[in-house]
């Protein structure tokens, strides 16, 4: 149930509108295993699982709000790390300001760390990694004032 829908609502609503259109639902595990009876007290059953289902699966996700939050402020932050170093990135800018293509410039680049060490940066993460360069430098005073804020605003509850 946790699965079918985003919330009992919907869940309900899909359970009907295959039922009307003649398809059976067979619930293979959970609190009621069974054919899914739309009548009578298996619908009554059905809605109050799918509240719990919904229910559980607003507190799973406030959790971990709650856990990206907390690491958030211990200077923890989720995700890979970057695969174009600020060195690479200088070495990117500079060449492409002579006049080369990211494709002539990325054979020649060497990912120093991580699960893709000693490999080749993408061509994707080099042009990804110029627009963010370009993103910074043109708003620079916005994106430290924005730093400035988050920092501000402490624990969250």
């Amino acid at each position: 149930m946790k699965r079918l829908g985003r919330d009992s609502a919907e869940l309900t609503a899909l359970a009907d509108h295959l039922t009307a259109h003649g398809i059976v639902l067979e619930m293979l595990g959970g609190p009621l295993p069974g054919i899914y009876d739309p009548t009578g007290t298996g619908r009554i059953l059905f809605a109050f699982f799918a509240a719990m289902a919904e229910t559980d699966r607003e507190n799973i996700r406030e959790a971990t709000l709650e856990g990206l939050n907390a690491a958030s402020r211990k200077g923890k932050h989720g995700g890979r790390p970057p695969v174009i170093t600020d060195d690479m990135l200088h070495t990117v800018l500079r060449r492409r300001a002579g006049g080369e293509s990211v494709e002539d410039i990325q054979p020649d680049l060497v990912i120093p760390s991580g699960k893709r060490k000693g490999r080749n940066p993408s061509v994707a993460s080099i042009y990804r990694a110029l627009a963010e360069h370009a993103q910074r430098e043109r708003f620079p005073e916005a994106i430290e004032q924005a730093h400035t804020e988050f920092a501000e605003l402490g624990p969250t509850t």
